[in-house]
C-alpha cells in the first residue's frame, strides 16, 4: 500500500487525525476575509460583461501582422471611445469585440478596421448583438441559478435534514462570491462560458459535500444511544475518514482544468478557454475548501444547540470525569502509602515491637500462669 493510501487508511479507521471541528472558528475568519476581498473586488472593478450580454459587434480578421495591442487602440479609435477587446486567433487573424455598438454604427467601424488593418473590408465578418439579447440571457441565467438552488437545498432536505441544507447552501453562496469575486479582480470577460462554468462547480461543489454529509449521516445514526463521542466529533472523524479522498478527487479534477487555463489561455493563447476554465479552476478549489472547513463544521455547529445534543455533550463529558477521576485514584493511594511510610519515625518499629510484646504476654494460656504457682495436691 502506498503512504498516502496508508494514511487514507488510519484516517478512516480514525487512527489519526486533524482536529478540523475544534479549529473552525479560525476557517470562519478565513472563509470571511476572503469573501469581504471578493465583494469590495466586485463593488469597486466591477464584471467584465461580453457582448452576450452588454450588447455590441464581433469582427474576425484575416491573418494580418497587426499586433492584438495595436489592434485594441484603433478599433477604439474608430468606435469613437466604445470599449474593445482584441484576441489574437490561431491562424493569424484577430476577434476584435466592441461593446455596445448597434447597427448604423457597425459599418463605418468595420471600414475604418479594414482600413487601418490593410485587409478587404469584405473579409472582415461581423456579428452584432443586441442589448436585449444580452439581457435575455443574463435574466435566464440568474433564473437557472435559482432554480438550481432552490431544487439542492429540496433535496438536502429530505435526503439528510434542513440544518445540512442550510449549511450547504451557505457553502455555495460562498463558492460563488469568492469565484465572482476573482473574475472581478482578474478581469476576465463575462460570457455564456462562464456561466456554464459556474454551473458546473456548484454541482461538483455539492457532490464533494454530500460525500462528506453522507459519512457523517451514517456516523450518527442512534447517536442518542452512546457517550463515548459527541456530535462535533462525529462530525470531525467523518471529514477526516474522506479527506484523502476529497484531495484525490480535487486534484484529478483541477489539473485537466489548469491545462486549459495555464497551456491554453496562457501559453497557446487561446482566451476563449479562459472564460470556463478560470471559473472551473476557482470554483473546484473553493468548492473542495468548502465542503471541509464550511460546510460541515456549520452542521455540527447547528447541531450542538439542539437540546438532545446538549444533553449528549454533557453526558460524554461527565462519563469521561469520572473515567478519570477512576484512573487517578489508585495513583493518590499509592501516592499517600508512599508519603506514610517516608514520614513515619524511625522508632515507631520499636514501639510497634514494644506494643506486641506486651499484648503477647496478656495472651498467654493461662496453663502457664497455674504453672507457677503452687502446687497441686496440698493444702494448708
Amino acid at each position: 500500500m502506498s503512504k498516502l493510501g496508508n494514511i487514507g487508511a488510519r484516517l478512516y479507521r480514525g487512527e489519526v487525525g486533524y482536529d478540523f471541528i475544534g479549529k473552525r472558528k479560525i476557517w470562519y475568519g478565513i472563509s470571511i476575509l476572503i469573501t469581504i476581498t471578493a465583494i469590495v473586488g466586485l463593488a469597486v472593478r466591477g464584471l467584465n460583461m461580453g457582448i452576450e450580454f452588454s450588447g455590441g459587434a464581433v469582427f474576425t480578421t484575416p491573418k494580418t501582422s497587426v499586433s492584438a495591442t495595436e489592434a485594441e487602440h484603433k478599433a477604439e479609435a474608430a468606435a469613437e471611445g466604445h470599449q474593445a477587446t482584441v484576441q489574437k486567433l490561431g491562424n493569424g487573424g484577430l476577434r476584435i469585440q466592441i461593446s455596445e455598438l448597434d447597427t448604423q454604427q457597425s459599418l463605418p467601424v468595420q471600414e475604418a478596421l479594414a482600413k487601418d488593418l490593410n485587409v478587404p473590408v469584405k473579409d472582415i465578418n461581423t456579428q452584432l448583438v443586441g442589448p436585449s439579447w444580452g439581457e435575455e440571457i443574463a435574466n435566464k441565467a440568474w433564473l437557472g441559478l435559482g432554480i438550481f438552488m432552490i431544487l439542492v437545498v429540496i433535496y438536502l432536505a429530505i435526503a439528510f435534514e434542513w440544518r445540512m441544507a442550510l449549511a450547504a447552501l451557505i457553502a455555495l453562496i460562498h463558492d460563488l462570491t469568492i469565484t465572482v469575486g476573482v473574475y472581478a479582480l482578474v478581469g476576465f470577460e463575462v460570457t455564456p462560458g462562464t456561466v456554464i462554468g459556474l454551473l458546473t462547480i456548484l454541482g461538483y461543489s455539492l457532490y464533494d459535500t454530500v460525500v462528506v454529509f453522507d459519512s457523517l449521516k451514517e456516523a450518527s445514526k442512534d447517536i442518542g444511544k452512546q457517550t463515548r463521542f459527541t456530535y462535533s466529533e462525529l462530525a470531525n472523524r467523518s471529514i477526516n475518514s474522506t479527506l484523502v479522498r476529497s484531495i484525490n478527487t480535487t486534484v484529478v479534477a483541477l489539473l485537466p482544468v489548469a491545462g486549459l487555463l495555464f497551456v491554453g489561455g496562457g501559453v497557446l493563447g487561446a482566451g476563449m478557454l479562459n472564460d470556463i476554465s478560470l471559473a472551473l479552476f476557482v470554483g473546484l478549489a473553493a468548492g473542495a475548501y468548502s465542503s471541509i472547513f464550511i460546510a460541515t463544521p456549520l452542521v455540527a455547529d447547528f447541531k450542538e444547540r439542539d437540546p438532545e445534543m446538549k444533553a449528549l455533550a454533557k453526558r460524554v463529558r461527565a462519563k469521561r470525569a469520572a473515567a478519570a477521576a477512576k484512573a487517578d485514584a489508585p495513583e493518590q493511594q499509592e501516592t499517600a502509602q508512599g508519603a506514610g511510610d517516608e514520614d513515619l519515625p524511625q522508632d515507631a518499629e520499636t514501639d510497634e515491637d514494644a506494643a506486641g510484646s506486651m499484648v503477647g504476654q496478656r495472651t498467654q494460656p493461662a496453663s502457664r500462669n497455674r504453672g507457677r504457682g503452687r502446687p497441686s495436691g496440698k493444702r494448708r
